[in-house]
């Protein structure tokens, strides 16, 4: 097996910074690589957070002015990840989330803060970091579209270049006079073919125009996002280079997410004996403050309050879930209005629905553990790994027809297959409270609700085979490359 050598390029990267499913992957993947004969390395940007963590690193490089202010190219590892860390802390040494201020607005500065992350990423691709000299430079979402583009750019010999989409709904949209103060040509900004965008610049856009291969989180969403709705803009010119996207389904890590080992949960449990799911059950009851009750099914929700989480169509649906004589309890933030009405639920329904504001990874956890169903009623999902969760630890899913909730789970009416769970479309309140009613009712025939998760349970949700997907596709575009 050849091995191959690939710089990943990501703003987050879990265990060490996360907000969302990007950096689950990211700290996932450069693992699950290792057994493909894959080197990767990650570079990021040094947070606050990061700089805490990566103790013993090695200076690369250091410049008196990057992009406004001194900065370093750090070498280190962290929790099995080989690490680039560029420390400009006039850029990244700032509280709290990655992006947005305290009050969650956008950084100003955001489209320079990630233009100096790609411009290193294109910089460590022509051999700035001697020791490793990528074959494949793979950037993840707009905060690393213009790695691709800086290689482009430059000129000359380069690595090969992968974009991977992980949400089309983050495009990294900018004035196009920042091309000039980040050092890309002038003419790329007004060039249909390069970053421009609707009379401005996109980093996303600039990544799927000029990288060799395009690749996103399912299957189903690379079908979803080449039309013009789901490529909300980008559609066309996804149907454009159709030859060189792919959908290779997320996994997730199965060391972190093992219910036989799960150290975050109340009572430990594997396939073999479901028992404790009940006493998970009851400890999350009392977390939210839930009548206890074996008997009632116990919806479980973790998820940013978003219309793209179809978390509004939740909130419609609450009559049927109380109707049913169900339970929720939701974990999660975002839309400041869907936050309010969800805790107004709550008060008003006391012993029936249960709301924690914010994120809590132990608690996160519990309600896998803990919850007779998982519901992730989105618009739209790139992959979701909320459900493959919910796979792992035997709590039923009920997901829309969309994306990777499509290619993960196995419908109950889906004859010939072992089913894994519900799925409703359209993605509609009416269809979401039809299936809910059909699910309770799955629920209280013990059999079929016992037959759910067991399949779920058995169901393959590791990096194994889809890590082994991206290694055929880095070789691929190596040997392309070379010939």
């Amino acid at each position: 097996m050849t091995p191959v050598r690939v710089l990943a390029v990501a703003s987050e990267v879990y265990p060490i910074i996360k907000t969302g499913g990007l950096a689950d992957v990211a700290g996932a993947l450069p693992i699950a690589l290792k057994a493909h004969g894959v080197e990767m390395r990650t570079l990021m940007p040094g947070y606050p957070d990061v700089m805490r963590l990566l103790s013993g690193a090695d200076e690369i490089r250091r410049w008196p002015d990057y992009f406004g202010g001194p900065g370093r190219l750090l070498a280190g590892s962290y929790d099995g990840l080989d690490l680039f860390v560029l420390d400009v802390p006039h850029l990244y040494a700032r509280p709290g989330n990655p992006y947005v201020t305290a009050e969650g607005v956008d950084w100003p500065d955001n489209g320079v803060r990630f233009a100096a992350l790609s411009r290193v990423a294109a910089d460590i691709g022509h051999g700035l970091a001697r020791a490793f000299v990528p074959d494949v430079v793979h950037a993840h979402d707009w905060q690393a579209g213009l790695a691709p583009a800086y290689l482009h750019y430059d000129g000359g010999p380069r690595p090969g270049t992968v974009m991977t989409i992980h949400n089309m709904a983050y495009q990294g949209k900018f004035d196009r006079d920042l091309a000039r103060t980040i050092g890309l040509p002038r003419d790329a900004s007004f060039d249909v073919h390069g970053l421009e965008y609707f009379g401005g610049i996109s980093f996303l856009k600039a990544g799927l125009q000029l990288a060799d291969r395009i690749t996103t989180v399912s299957p189903t969403y690379a079908h979803e996002i080449q039309s013009d709705e789901g490529g909300m803009g980008l559609g066309g010119l996804l149907r454009e280079r159709s030859s060189v996207l792919s959908g290779i389904l997320n996994g997730i890590d199965t060391e972190v997410w093992n219910p036989q080992t799960d150290a975050h949960i109340a009572y430990r449990f594997g396939a073999q004996d479901l028992t404790f799911r009940s006493a998970n059950k009851a400890v999350l009851q009392q977390q939210f403050n839930l009548d206890s009750s074996d008997e009632a099914p116990l919806l479980g929700v973790i998820s940013r309050l978003s219309w793209q989480k179809g978390l509004d169509l939740l909130l419609e649906a609450i009559p049927t879930i109380l109707e049913e004589g169900m339970q929720l309890a939701l974990l999660g933030s975002g839309d400041r209005d869907l936050q309010d009405r969800y805790q107004a639920a709550a008060r008003a329904n006391p012993g029936r629905i249960g709301v924690l504001i914010g994120y809590d990874e132990i608690l996160a956890h519990l309600i896998q553990a803990g919850s007779d169903a998982l519901l992730v009623p989105s618009r739209f999902e790139p992959c979701g790994l909320t459900q493959l969760c919910a796979l792992r630890y035997g709590a039923v899913p009920i997901v829309s027809r969309v994306g990777g909730l499509e290619d993960t789970i196995v419908d109950i009416d889906e004859t010939g297959r072992d089913a894994t769970g519900f799925k409703f479309g359209p993605v509609t309140a009416d269809a979401f409270a039809g299936t809910l009613r059909k699910a309770n009712a799955a629920f209280h025939n013990k059999a079929t609700w016992r037959r759910l998760q067991l399949s779920g349970l058995a169901t393959d949700v590791s990096w194994r085979n889809r890590a082994g997907e991206y290694a055929a596709l880095y070789r691929s575009l190596t040997a392309s490359r070379r010939s």
